[in-house]
């Protein structure tokens, strides 16, 4: 049986690259507004994020996701990302 090719994605905060299952994609709509996107699949500009508590906050002090997704972020994205932790 044919083995099948597993999707890597980089995350914006720690540049490593993991499989697209352990990341969570944060979304740029074209209307402008910034969303958590759980399927990965929502049209717009998209970032990876790893699922930790750790990178979730080094991202909202970096201001990683506003550079990647060329807009500014508000903190109830932050806070959905670390409601999905839980």
């Amino acid at each position: 049986m044919k083995q099948r090719k597993i999707p890597m994605r980089t995350c914006v905060v720690t540049r490593e690259k993991c499989e697209k299952k352990d990341l969570v994609r944060v979304v740029r709509t074209p209307e402008g507004e910034v969303v958590v996107d759980p399927s990965g699949k929502q049209n717009g500009k998209g970032a990876y994020l790893k699922l930790s508590l750790e990178v979730i906050e080094k991202a909202k002090k970096n201001k990683a996701l506003d550079r990647a997704l060329e807009v500014e972020v508000t903190g109830e994205v932050y806070e959905e990302l670390s409601n999905l932790l839980k």
